[in-house]
This record gives structure tokens, sequence and C-alpha cells, in this order.
């Protein structure tokens, strides 16, 4: 018994000795295999955590909203899509946000392992201070313009944008760059620090502007009751009544042309649905004109500006 006890307790010696040896030589480099390991992991965990928190929200508005999906929400008030746009949008910077402090404070307790003391440290942290000072002020501003254009609900993904060169819907909101997809499907990176102003065409409503040639000889009090008559009509269809959010209403005579008269006709809608409405009422437009027997001017030059589409005008 006495010899067992003793060869255990030798065994037990070698086998910490042995494991002290094999860590004084490979301890440091393991170290920082688990810091990074850990890194990777607790950013997984805490972009989870985020996209939950993400996802309760949005199902939340939709449940209320009794919405099947995203884009049923157009249908429900405006401050639920609101909700889903910004809830996402900030979890996107959230998650980048996350991503560099882990990263960061990974790279410190890396530095400590390797025998770089506080000191040093505190003289790296002051350094890279100064550079950041010096060489990322660039950086700084996209940082924070991006966290004010989020909180301030200047944007959010899904919407419909004009940020000066580029425009288009928001794919992404990100610490440093903001996703922009036009019409003809270029996806544009766009530094949030130079953004000086952001048009947002999915906010509230949207108002379509009509503004229809017709000969200068044409009887201008029948044809401005025609244009009316058929947006009202349009309004108070059911495929359309949701969409068009007051009664249409025409502003009169735009201008006047040896060619032509160019009468405005107005139709306030959801911010989402005005490009379809507007569609829509230049087809009906078409035809009520056509019932009236009025034959539309030969303009001699279309002008087209932006995501309006064609605007005829007259030379």
């Amino acid at each position: 018994m006495l010899g067992r006890t003793g060869g255990d307790a030798a065994g037990e010696g070698i086998s910490w000795a042995a494991f002290a040896d094999w860590w004084s030589e490979w301890g440091q480099g393991f170290s920082i295999v688990l810091i990074v390991l850990g890194a990777i992991i607790g950013y997984y965990v805490v972009k989870a955590i985020i996209g939950r928190v993400v996802h309760e929200v949005v199902t939340g508005v939709k449940r209320r909203a009794d919405a099947a999906d995203t884009e049923a929400l157009s249908h429900s008030p405006l401050a639920q899509v609101r909700i889903v746009q910004r809830t996402r949008a900030i979890g996107s910077v959230l998650n980048t946000i996350v991503a560099w402090v882990i990263a960061v404070l990974a790279l410190i307790l890396i530095l400590s392992i390797l025998g770089v003391n506080g000191g040093s440290l505190v003289a790296m942290a002051g350094f890279l201070g100064a550079a950041a000072g010096i060489g990322a002020q660039g950086v700084i501003r996209d940082f924070l313009n991006g966290l004010f254009m989020v909180f301030e609900d200047q944007l959010g993904i899904g919407d419909v944008v004009d940020l000066g060169e580029a425009t288009g819907v928001v794919e992404s909101v990100g610490i440093r760059v903001t996703q922009v997809r036009d019409v003809q499907g270029t996806l544009w990176y766009v530094r949030n620090g130079e953004i000086l102003r952001v048009g947002n065409k999915s906010q509230g409503w949207a108002r379509v502007l009509l503004d229809q040639a017709v000969p200068y000889d044409v009887d201008v009090d029948a044809v401005e009751q025609r244009l009316l008559d058929v947006a009202t009509a349009m309004s108070e269809d059911v495929a359309w009544e949701s969409r068009i959010i007051e009664k249409p209403e025409t502003w009169g005579i735009e201008s006047v042309s040896a060619e032509a008269v160019v009468i405005r006709l107005v139709v306030k809608t959801r911010a989402s649905a005005k490009d379809d409405v507007a569609r829509e009422l230049r087809r009906r437009v078409k035809d009520g004109l056509d019932d009236l027997g009025v034959t539309l001017p030969s303009l001699q030059k279309v002008v087209v500006q932006g995501l309006e589409g064609p605007q005829k005008g007259t030379a």
C-alpha cells in the first residue's frame, strides 16, 4: 500500500512537472489561440443576440400590424414601417461596433501575453490616438456621421434615398459606409462622412405631379375637368384607394407656349406607391384624353431628369 502510494505521488509529480514544462514552451501560443477563439465565439454570440433582438422587434411590429411580411407593412401606419427599417439599420451598426470592440480587446490581451507591459500599451494607445487625430479624421467623421444618420432616423434599410451622387434603395448601413443600389442595379458604396444631405423618398407621403401638355386651342376647362375626373375615379378604385391618401387636385395651367398648354394634375400617395400610381395615372389620362377627342401636341424635345423619368418640354 505504502509503495503504491509513493508511486502515485511520484507519478503526479512527474505529470505536473511535464505539464509545467509543456506550458512554459507552448503556453503562450496556446493562450493566444484561446483568446482568438474566444473573440470569434464572443462575436458570433453577441451578433446572434443582436439578430434575435432585431428579429423580435420586427416580428412584434408585423404581428401588431397583422402583416405577413415587411412589404405588407406599407398598408399599415408609417410609424411601424419606420420601426422595422430603423431597427434593422441600428442592428447593422451595432454588429460593426461589436466586431471592432472585441478585436481591440483581443489585441490588448494578446499583447499583454507577449510581454508588452501596461506602460507600453498606454504609449501605444496614445500613439494610435495621435494617428487617429492626424491621419484618420475621415474615418472618425464617417463613424460619427453614420451613427447620427441612423439614430436621427435620416435613413433606414429599404428606404429610397437621394445622397447626391447616389440615388436608390439603401441595402446596408455600416459604421463607415452606406450601400445604395440604384435603379440600374449598380451598388454604390458611399462614405458616411461624405454624405452632406439625405433626401429620403420613403418617409411620410409622396406626390405625383403630372404635367400634361395639350394643344393651345383646346378647351382648358374641359380638359382640366377630365383630368380631375380620371384621377378621382382612380382614387376610388378598390385596387388603388389604399395607395392614394388624399383627393386628387388640378393646379391649373403650369405653362403656356405657342405649341401647347401644360396643365398640372396632383395626386398625393403613400411614399412606397408613388411610381406605381404615376404609371397607372398616365395610362388612364391617355385613355381619358382619347375619349375626349384631344390630339396631343408634337413636342420637340424630351428632357430626362433623375428617377422621375421623362419630363416633356417645349422648345
